[in-house]
């Protein structure tokens, strides 16, 4: 189901979006973008690695097993196909398909409860099975 998609993202929560910035910036020498989130809500960073596997930092509630989580890239678009496949295979959806930063994502468990992702640009259709 996966075999075919990039790994393209690693998303990190944390408690204090600016001690990340400083961490990964100024102690690690990443270069960080500090991406404007909704109104109300805490930016997010983004720093890019040399093999083209983005580190995203989002500030909210870390607890063991929410983080890291690695993200699957959905380039076609398909997100509630790939969701509904996963959840007839048995599979823990921990997130439903919500809203995320430019697109759609999900989350699921793996057996041992470790959280993976999925991720798709707006711009793709969330269905690419026809409707029955």
């Amino acid at each position: 189901m996966l075999k075919s998609k990039k790994l393209t993202n690693i998303c990190y929560y944390v408690a204090d979006i600016d001690r990340t910035a400083r961490f990964y910036g100024e102690t690690l020498g990443l270069d960080l973008q500090r991406m404007p989130n909704e109104p109300g809500e805490p930016d997010w960073l983004i720093a890019s690695t040399a093999n083209g596997i983005d580190l995203l930092f989002f500030q909210m509630e870390t607890r063991p097993g929410n983080s890291p989580i690695i993200v699957f890239d959905l380039d076609d678009g398909g997100i509630d196909d790939m969701v509904a496949g996963l959840a007839e295979q048995g599979v823990t959806i921990v997130t439903p398909v919500s809203h995320a930063p430019g697109g759609w994502s999900s989350e699921f468990a793996d057996p041992d409860g470790h959280t993976l992702s999925m991720y798709q640009t707006e711009e793709m259709p969330r269905q690419k099975k026809a409707a029955v």
